[in-house]
């Protein structure tokens, strides 16, 4: 869409959009001949099946010969492909059309003298305005078009990676010098709104599920769908097994066929393993959180037209390290009751500082809480320093006063040194068995 200078100018800009035509589809009501003499079900009688090709042969040949261009004969299918009503020709653009993130943009600029005097020193600015930035396409400052004489015109190309969404503005402007000697400045704007081709959906856990949805009117051909993980991640793409063991040869890999994603809605799905690109990587605390990759994504159009797009840092679920994690090793298979059993535990370190003493209790969720599980001895256990990234593993003694199945719960770590109390150990089950 386009804005009107205001005032009178000798000059005015007329702007296309250059992109690949499109096929002209005509559609023909064509017909098989045959199908005027007999229906389909004709030919279920076996009698009727051998007798009437031979009848319908002569005339069928006649009406389907090349050289007979009667009206009538317009509307048979001389060829199966006639039905899809290809007529040959290519379509140019009839309208500006939709412009896709990704894509390049790409318009044949003219400006058109359409006064009956010349005019000179002819300066043109070409730019593309977003929201965020201005883009200058062509400027002629150093060098202005000497002169457009009465009725004609100067015209150029100019061409930009499309990388925002949103509203967009190519803004045209020549300052030039009239018949009269009178400078003057030409300012036009054609406005246009660049969508978002694509929309991508991600699920995460120990994979990352990619959803590609296509959001264009025309079928999409993936050339490329790369996962590129973030330093500490390394990632391997999931394919399902090869149903045809000869594409994998040497030329399946040096030529891959692209993957179609159809029109208005069509989805494909890609799935990345992650993991760890090293040891420490998995001790590596990530603040609020855990930044997995980028998606870079190429595809052609119908006629080869590409795209590009690079989507946004993906974020998996944010990850809250813990400073100290205790854990359950071994716990006895036979457990009597009133009977002293003990339970091998882990103390771990996830800090690159060293923390402790610790005492380690059972905690109560209230005071009238009766446990069936208990520590057997003195209620409170010391335990030394853990240094950074280290362990500790220790037992407790402890005893069960009921029948059952039964919980051990509330096992508390307590740091002495920073009075911080962490969270207890999650709730394990017992089988205890009379003695």
């Amino acid at each position: 869409m386009s804005t009107a200078p205001q005032g009178s100018h000798s000059l005015a800009f007329r702007v296309m959009r250059l992109c690949k035509p499109s096929f002209h589809v005509e559609p023909p009501f064509r017909l098989d001949p045959a199908d005027l003499f007999v229906g389909e079900d004709n030919f279920d009688d076996p009698l009727a099946a051998a007798n009437l090709p031979p009848l319908l042969s002569t005339q069928l040949s006649k009406s389907m010969d090349s050289s007979n261009l009667t009206y009538g004969n317009r509307f048979h299918l001389h060829h199966p492909s006639d039905a899809m009503g290809f007529s040959g020709l290519l379509l140019l653009p009839q309208s500006f059309g939709a412009i896709y993130l990704g894509e390049t943009f790409c318009s044949y600029i003219s400006i058109n003298n359409s006064s009956n005097v010349e005019v000179r020193d002819i300066i043109i600015k070409a730019e593309i305005q977003t929201e965020r930035q201005r883009i200058l396409l062509l400027d002629t400052s150093k060098s202005p078009v000497e002169s457009i004489r009465a009725g004609g015109r100067y015209d150029f190309i100019v061409e930009h990676d499309v990388k925002e969404l949103g509203a967009h503005t190519l803004v045209c402007t020549a300052l030039y010098i009239d018949n009269d000697g009178e400078r003057k400045y030409l300012p036009q704007f054609f406005k246009f709104v660049v969508a978002n081709p694509l929309s991508v959906r991600t699920k995460e856990t120990t994979y990352l599920e990619a959803c590609i949805e296509n959001h264009t009117k025309t079928n999409l051909y993936m050339d490329q769908v790369e996962f590129e993980p973030a330093p500490h991640w390394s990632a391997t793409v999931l394919k399902p097994d090869e149903l045809h063991p000869a594409d994998s040869s040497s030329t399946g890999e040096i030529f891959k066929p692209p993957i179609l994603i159809r029109s208005g809605g069509g989805i494909h799905n890609y799935l990345y393993q992650l993991k760890f690109a090293s040891p420490d990587s998995a001790q590596m605390k990530v603040e609020g959180t855990n930044i997995l990759g980028k998606l870079q994504i190429t595809w052609r159009k119908n006629l080869g037209e590409p795209g590009r797009l690079q989507t946004q840092q993906i974020l998996g679920a944010p990850i809250s390290r813990k400073e100290i994690e205790l854990q359950i090793l071994e716990i006895p298979s036979l457990i009597n009751l009133d009977k002293s059993f003990s339970v091998h535990l882990n103390l771990t370190n996830y800090t690159d500082r060293e923390l402790g003493p610790f005492e380690v209790w059972l905690s109560k969720d209230s005071v009238h809480e009766e446990k069936n599980v208990m520590i057997n001895g003195l209620q409170i256990m010391a335990l030394p320093q853990v240094g950074a990234f280290g362990s500790s593993d220790f037992h407790l003694n402890l005893i069960a006063t009921k029948l059952g199945i039964q919980k051990i719960s509330g096992v508390t770590v307590f740091d002495t040194i920073e009075k911080k109390t962490f969270d207890p150990l999650p709730d394990m089950e017992i089988f205890v068995e009379s003695d």
